[in-house]
């Protein structure tokens, strides 16, 4: 009899050691299927960017588009204000009214109504452009003689939606480029694909999405990196954060097939040794 308790003792470690080195396999596996080789320059921003700069093509310099909102202002030269006054009905400079956190609203055809001028086509230009023109033509009626036009962006907003929220900047410079957005945004986490990041744009009564890639220089001079008003940013999940979402399921499945088959060996081993007690 004790023969017998000695044989099955040592049965029972010898299965319990297969046991524990078929969950130590299959927790390896988990940790090789979770994790994948992630250097610096696969995420790193702007990696081939030359030490000695990059050539722009143009200036980042926003420009007006329907539905911009633009505070406008028109000073003069401080001898007779009273002469300003008809062009600033939705507020001066130093009024703190509602009036005054008023704008010109921009309409589907480009056009705003300013007063006394009228109908001005705004559209495609920046700001200063549209400052120059209104300067122009107060001077070319004979309103005033040295006028001061100030033109600002009211209504400068860029959605940033990322891959588990989402937010509004709201743009306070005059400008705002594509690496300035993910800049507020918070960044880009290791698990976002670099290569399809992509800007949704009006364009000519059209929705458009382009897609960038933020590790090239090659942004720099691409006709979606300086945002427009109402752009929205979205972001796509790459593969490694599927595995890594899944990580913790597949562990607790691999655990739990590693429980069946250890007590299943040991079921067939006490079997056979009930029908072969003699072995």
């Amino acid at each position: 009899m004790e023969i017998i308790c000695i044989f099955a003792r040592s049965k029972y470690a010898y299965i319990m050691k297969k046991s524990r080195l078929l969950l130590l396999f299959s927790i390896a596996l988990i940790g090789l299927m979770s994790t994948s080789c992630v250097t610096s320059k696969k995420v790193r921003y702007l990696r081939d960017m030359p030490t000695y700069g990059v050539p722009l093509n143009e200036r980042f310099e926003a420009t007006i588009v329907p539905y911009d909102e633009l505070r406008i202002y028109v000073l003069g030269d401080g001898k007779n204000e009273e002469l300003v006054k008809p062009f600033n009905v939705l507020g001066t400079a130093g009024n703190n009214t509602a009036n005054n956190r008023m704008g010109y609203l921009v309409d589907v055809n480009g056009n705003i109504e300013f007063p006394v001028l009228g109908e001005l086509h705004v559209a495609g230009m920046t700001r200063l452009q549209l400052q120059d023109m209104i300067t122009e033509q107060l001077k070319s009626n004979g309103y005033l003689s040295n006028p001061n036009v100030m033109v600002r962006f009211l209504n400068f907003k860029v959605f940033y939606l990322g891959t588990e929220s989402g937010k509004v900047l709201n743009i306070t410079e005059e400008r705002c480029t594509f690496l300035e957005a993910l800049a507020m945004a918070g960044g880009l986490d290791l698990y976002t694909r670099r290569d399809r990041i992509g800007v949704m744009r009006e364009v000519n009564g059209k929705m458009v999405i382009h897609y960038m890639d933020p590790r090239s220089v090659e942004i720099f001079n691409d006709e979606f990196f300086l945002l427009q008003q109402n752009d929205i940013i979205f972001t796509e999940a790459g593969s490694r954060r599927f595995l890594k979402e899944s990580y913790s399921n597949w562990q607790w499945i691999v655990s739990g097939i590693t429980s069946v088959v250890s007590l299943y060996l040991l079921y067939k081993s006490i079997e056979k040794d009930i029908q072969n007690p003699t072995r």
